[in-house]
């Protein structure tokens, strides 16, 4: 049986390894931008609104799970002590 000490443990992990992730695909985005809008856009057939378009919501509707399913509750668990 799992404790709750060890479900923080692996939230707390899981939190990390999230916004490190996180991190690294905001920078892909942000300093590999033309190359990663030319292969995107060879591969799927979009322009660079939409490919825009679809990694801010990417990135946006990542963290919003990273925060919600991860970070809160690790947050919690520690406030109460585990």
């Amino acid at each position: 049986m799992i404790t709750l000490s060890q479900v923080t443990t692996i939230l707390g992990w899981a939190s990390l390894l999230n916004i490190g992730y996180l991190l690294l695909a905001t920078g892909m985005v942000y300093l590999m931008k033309n190359f990663i809008k030319s292969v995107h856009g060879s591969m799927f057939d979009l322009g660079d609104a939409k490919l825009s378009e679809a990694y801010f919501s990417f990135l946006a509707n990542f963290k919003i799970v990273t925060v919600a399913f991860f970070i809160v509750p690790y947050l919690s668990l520690k406030v109460m002590g585990y």
